[in-house]
């Protein structure tokens, strides 16, 4: 594989540099109440068996949740994300991540604290396979 050339990179992190794995740090320790509903569901393997990743760097970009295995990311958007920027910034991100190779999902802030088995349900059926 050559330098940069990220469409052929199948590692998971997808050519993604130092200062985001700082950055992924620092929003380790800033998780909102969602985020942290839905960790406390998919960490230490729990969830199917399966490694989920927080907070982790992918390419240009940060996600939320990765699941390496199945090539899934999990997105939990607040509020902002209903502002026509920020949806056009959401879709230009995904338009980077699925060209990877990688589906992104999504739910919001309300969705995972009210209704957390459903979204659960949602995320076994995109592992199915």
């Amino acid at each position: 594989m050559k330098k940069n050339d990220l469409q052929n990179d199948d590692s998971m992190w997808k050519g993604a540099c130092a200062s985001g794995f700082l950055k992924a740090q620092s929003l380790r320790i800033t998780m909102t109440e969602a985020e942290i509903s839905l960790w406390e569901r998919l960490k230490s393997n729990q969830f199917q068996g399966l490694k989920f990743r927080r907070q982790h760097p992918i390419g240009i970009y940060i996600v939320d949740f990765y699941c390496h295995q199945h090539k899934l990311i999990i997105e939990v958007d607040g509020a902002y994300h209903s502002a026509l920027e920020q949806i056009e910034k959401d879709q230009k991100r995904t338009d980077f991540l699925n060209f990877q190779g990688l589906r992104v999902i999504r739910f919001t802030n309300e969705q995972v604290i009210t209704e957390i088995e459903c979204v659960l349900d949602e995320i076994r059926e995109c592992c199915k396979g």
